[in-house]
């Protein structure tokens, strides 16, 4: 982390109402009077992290950060099995950030993201292209079912041991279905006990694919707090079983609503959870866009990666 900025705090923060008795928790830091843009989270359900702030130059930037519904220090927090996921879709969060752009008083802003984050800003800027001025992605994603397929069975090729143990993990009718739908059953089970437990799986499972990463941190998804797990997996595994609600295809498919906007899409590409593949189709359908791959890098990133989408938002920031 150490060729990015130093930490800096956020000057504003607070909860925005966003209807169906939600909270979404936003801040922001950097220049007040700065270029506006926002960090959108991956996961989906992994909170902001006060790292995404140091890819940003506080003396040019006006950068906004959430924690999208369910996650972070948003409320209802989704490791409440009272959270009620049927408010919990693409579609509201896409509405959540057109709130928040109103209450912050932005016109356009820059959106700078990656792995989920990815297909929300890619969701939101096709819908709203006129309120988007650049975009900045590491680790595309688009979250087409084949890609979600090939996260929790395709690439299994790969990690035949930790893909028996996560299969195992489901009731036996489930272990030849989709997978992603059984955990998503587990996660709404009134046993607090199969909850934890199918949180652990599916996090054993995510680690195991990103173990062969160079530059990864041990554990990444099971060394997360007990409250942060719950919700991460009770949300993944909602979006994923339901395609994030996205007609199959449709963010590649309609990338010429992008037409006009700059954008730099950055991978790894040793990122075996998500092929570079996808990241080549998108640059393709979106002629304003420049792909950078990047050698040394998975889905964790690494300080080339780091340095890589620095680089590019410190470009943006020039007049």
């Amino acid at each position: 982390m150490e060729r990015l900025y130093p930490p800096t705090e956020p000057y504003d923060h607070g909860m925005l109402d966003v209807g169906d008795g939600n909270h979404v928790y936003w801040e922001v830091c950097g220049n007040p009077s700065g270029k506006p843009a926002l960090v959108v989270h991956g996961g989906p359900g992994s909170g902001c992290s006060p790292a995404a702030r140091r890819y940003f130059d506080p003396d040019r930037y006006r950068v906004v950060l959430f924690d999208q519904r369910g996650c972070g220090r948003s409320t209802p927090h989704a490791s409440d099995p009272a959270a009620d996921m049927r408010h919990n879709t693409t579609e509201h969060l896409l509405r959540d950030m057109e709130r928040l752009r109103e209450h912050l008083g932005v016109d356009r802003w820059l959106l700078f993201g990656g792995s989920w984050g990815s297909t929300l800003l890619l969701a939101y800027a096709e819908r709203h292209p006129h309120r988007v001025s650049e975009i900045v992605v590491t680790g595309v994603t688009t979250t087409r079912r084949t890609e979600i397929d090939w996260l929790y069975r395709g690439v299994a090729r790969f990690f035949p041991e930790p893909w028996e143990r996560f299969r195992a993990g489901l009731p036996a009718a489930d272990r030849d279905g989709d997978l992603v739908a059984g955990y998503a059953r587990l996660m709404e089970d009134p046993d607090p006990e199969v909850r934890a437990r199918a949180a652990h799986d599916w996090c054993a499972w995510e680690d195991a694919v990103l173990s062969l990463e160079p530059n990864g941190a041990p554990a990444p998804y099971s060394g997360r707090p007990p409250a942060g797990r719950l919700a991460f997996v009770r949300i993944a595994a909602h979006y994923f079983a339901h395609g994030a609600w996205l007609e199959e295809g449709a963010l590649l498919r309609d990338a010429g609503r992008l037409a006009g906007i700059p954008g730099v899409l950055i991978h790894g590409r040793l990122d075996l959870s998500g092929p570079l593949g996808t990241a080549w189709e998108l640059s393709r359908a979106w002629p304003d866009a420049r792909l950078v791959v990047v050698g040394d890098s998975g889905h964790l990133g690494s300080d080339t990666m780091r340095e890589e989408a620095r680089g590019a938002l410190d470009r943006f920031a020039r007049p």
